[in-house]
């Protein structure tokens, strides 16, 4: 018992030492590795509980079936909002898999019931499994229904995929895998006709807001998340 718990102090004081290091280099991380603090499900007070922090990644577990998200799940969204920001983040899907990073999503249930209904998203899929997969702009590393990537750099079903999102003064990058995958401009008259040839056309807030909460989505299928850092720009 005593051996297991100095076990236990030296993993929390490594992982306070990691994270204290990364706010040094200007980097903050959202995910302790053993808890879902600083994250709940959109609408709600705390993470569902679907949402369970295991081996060191955030991971939904969608066993338990809703409609096409998971009954004890919905997406998860930072505490915090950010408006120029550079969000660096690995995941791993499962087999058939769906998910996605929805980035500068504004958190009002009154008016928007999910969090696509404002924030853009980096699409997280199983290409070769998932009906998306067979979609143009919908899979992995796309920025979804809105601009395909420039060359596909996901790697296979199970293994981890570097993502990241940089919004930086009305311009958005995304990277896959250490390759920028998709480059475009926020807001301007391209963002709303890009908008406009897209299932988002209907939806008045989508990609309006100039700050907001970082989204893990939760599409029905089991996804894990781990290594996830901001840095403020």
């Amino acid at each position: 018992m005593r051996t297991f718990a100095l076990l236990a102090i030296l993993s929390t004081s490594f992982l306070f030492c990691n994270a204290q290091t990364k706010k040094d280099n200007g980097w903050i991380s959202l995910f302790d590795g053993v808890s879902t603090k600083g994250w709940h499900s959109y609408g709600k007070a705390a993470a569902g509980s679907a949402w369970k922090a295991d081996n060191g990644a955030i991971h939904l577990d969608a066993s338990e079936k809703g409609d096409w998200q998971s009954a004890k799940g919905g997406d998860i969204v930072t505490n915090e909002e950010f408006e120029n920001f550079h969000l660096k983040l690995e995941w791993k899907i499962s087999k058939d898999g769906n998910s996605g990073i929805i980035f500068l999503v504004h958190e009002d249930t009154a008016k928007y019931n999910y969090t696509f209904k404002t924030g853009p998203e980096m699409q997280v899929l199983d290409n070769a499994g998932n009906e998306d997969g067979k979609i143009y702009k919908h899979h992995a590393g796309d920025l979804y229904d809105l601009i395909a990537c420039y060359k596909e750099t996901v790697k296979p079903v199970g293994e981890w995929n570097l993502a990241e999102v940089i919004v930086n003064k009305g311009k958005l990058e995304l990277r896959l895998n250490g390759t920028t995958v998709v480059k475009t401009s926020l807001w301007d008259d391209s963002w709303k006709k890009l908008i406009e040839g897209s299932k988002f056309k209907t939806m008045p807030g989508f990609g309006t807001f100039k700050k907001g909460k970082i989204a893990l989505q939760d599409h029905g299928y089991d996804v894990w998340y781990r290594n996830i850092e901001i840095k403020k720009l």
